[in-house]
């Protein structure tokens, strides 16, 4: 009877097959407390992403030093596929933008750098001033 239970237990793992994708699409996510990098083939499927909160803790995850480690992070990550283009969406107001975008290029060829940072037409009310 312990056969079948630890038979039963045992999850199989489906081996990833590694497919080759050309194009690819990034997507830099910059806020004021972090750094997130994102990059899918051009269905939207996601290859590897990585985070600034992975590495760094606090206030350094949004410093543009920890952006350019993650923007490292994610195209080591992507090597395997056999990226050659990509194309940049960029949402938020942080830091590390601009060196998530320099340390992409040096490894990959940017076809296109899109902003995506979603812009309020005067719809909610803001917050009140910090009085620190």
């Amino acid at each position: 009877m312990s056969n079948t239970a630890d038979s039963s237990t045992k999850i199989s793992k489906k081996k990833q097959k590694n497919r080759l994708v050309s194009v690819g699409v990034a997507c830099v996510n910059a806020s004021f407390n972090n750094t997130s990098i994102t990059i899918s083939d051009l269905s939207g499927a996601v290859l590897a992403w990585h985070s600034a909160g992975a590495d760094f803790k606090g206030s350094k995850k949004s410093t543009p030093y920890a952006a350019r480690i993650v923007a490292e992070a994610v195209a080591v990550k992507v090597e395997k596929y056999g990226l050659k283009t990509i194309s940049i969406k960029l949402k938020g107001p942080g830091g590390g933008r601009e060196s998530a975008v320099t340390t992409v290029a040096g490894k990959i060829h940017i076809t296109s750098i899109a902003e995506m940072t979603p812009i309020p037409h005067n719809g909610c009310r803001p917050p009140k001033k910090r009085r620190v």
